[in-house]
């Protein structure tokens, strides 16, 4: 298939000094989410075949870590390169219109390929469970490591790159095309982070080996941030118990334990409502080969073992909390904050999402969130089994029994 940049929308070119390089790029699975408002309907009665349900009106707006995790980063003000593959079709012409109305050049660097149909997802969110999707990948399953070349790579800082399992190019073959891609970042300089999908069992991904393939893909990553799900099912397999009653310190310890074997350097697990665990490496000379969003204490992100708790707020809905979570510790990265202040930050724009009921139409200019956590911003309680941890100082995170603190003296 023909793969084309996207024209410029009513301009042949931006007006001398408008553009301005791309600190971050985002890469990877976009589609156009369809969430229909469900009102007070639950699983028990959407499940129920033949039924007619009455809904209310729908929201339609772009999905996939590009448009989730690349606009949320553009709302807290960061300048950034949104880089996903959609179809010369309505679908994608939508896709790219909703791209524009949050910034006219967010669109630009997005691939079209010719005769090819854009992906899309219909969002089920009942009443009192969690969220479900009926998908069509699309055009990102065609999506491969050269439609990322290295002039686009060029001046960035940051490289991040999300939901492999949706993308059929990237995880077949063993990932060899993801780890092209991702090798070909980090040799650049670029800071490189990874986030995943959790893939239908049935289907061609949920067939794959993830232990090989993040094997021989996360030595490329400095930032891998998967959620407990999604770890569970690909260093575990499908059969594992993945609710989060089965979340525990201990758990945790063990399942980023093996991941950083695997060579990133820091790994971030989201835990939904329990927030954001993060462990560091204890190599300080892998920490050094950071990239561009090299902490400028290297020393105190080694052997770190933190949890995040969320912070309180009215939920309007979940679409892209993961994303955007993702997105506020990136930020910080960016911005040069210390480990516990990326994720201080992390939880905190993942927190202005979920009042949204769509992805990142909650998602505040990064001041705003830095002064809402300084308004003292209360947090939820953890309840899951936290053995050997403690408290931390008022920046309210957990210490785990893993990090530095517990030899050390802070």
């Amino acid at each position: 298939m023909k793969r084309n940049r996207l024209p410029r929308h009513r301009s042949e070119a931006l007006p001398a000094g408008r553009a301005q390089p791309a600190e971050a790029i985002v890469a990877g699975h976009i589609c156009l989410d369809i969430i229909p408002d469900l009102g007070d309907a639950g699983l028990e009665t959407i499940a129920v075949p033949g039924a007619l349900i009455n809904v209310g009106g729908a929201v339609v707006t772009t999905g996939g870590t590009v448009a989730n995790c690349g606009v949320a980063l553009h709302r807290l003000g960061i300048q950034v390169k949104l880089m996903g593959k959609i179809g010369d079709d309505p679908f994608g012409t939508l896709i790219a219109d909703t791209l524009r109305r949050e910034g006219e050049t967010l669109a630009e660097s997005l691939i079209v390929g010719t005769g090819e149909q854009s992906s899309y997802s219909i969002v089920i969110s009942p009443r009192g469970s969690d969220r479900m999707f009926l998908h069509a990948p699309g055009a990102n399953d065609t999506f491969a490591s050269d439609d990322v070349t290295d002039v686009e790579l060029d001046g960035a800082r940051l490289f991040h790159f999300g939901y492999p399992p949706l993308m059929k190019a990237m995880y077949a073959d063993g990932g060899r095309e993801l780890e092209k891609l991702l090798a070909r970042a980090k040799a650049k300089g670029l800071t490189v982070s990874l986030d995943m999908s959790r893939p239908d069992p049935g289907s061609p991904a949920g067939k794959v080996d993830w232990t090989s393939l993040l094997a021989r893909v996360l030595p490329y990553v400095d930032v891998y941030m998967p959620s407990w799900e999604e770890t569970l099912f690909m260093l575990d397999g499908p059969g594992a118990g993945h609710s989060a009653s089965a979340m525990s310190g201990d758990k945790l310890a063990e399942l980023s334990g093996r991941l950083l074997a695997m060579g990133p350097a820091v790994v971030g697990i989201k835990l939904g409502e329990e927030g954001l665990y993060v462990r560091t490496t204890g190599d300080a000379e892998r920490l050094e080969r950071f990239g561009r969003c090299r902490p400028s204490d290297p020393a105190s992100w080694t052997s770190r073992e933190l949890l995040a708790p969320c912070f309180e707020v009215e939920a309007a809905g979940t679409t892209g909390a993961g994303d955007c979570t993702i997105a506020g510790f990136l930020a910080a990265l960016l911005h040069g904050l210390p480990l516990e202040g990326a994720m201080t930050g992390a939880v905190a724009v993942g927190a202005c999402n979920v009042e949204a009921v769509d992805a990142t139409s909650g998602i505040v200019p990064w001041a705003d969130v830095q002064r809402r956590i300084a308004a003292g911003w209360a947090r939820r309680p953890t309840s899951m089994p936290l053995p050997g941890w403690r408290t931390g100082g008022a920046d309210g995170l957990r210490i785990g029994p893993h990090d530095r603190a517990a030899f050390f003296s802070l």
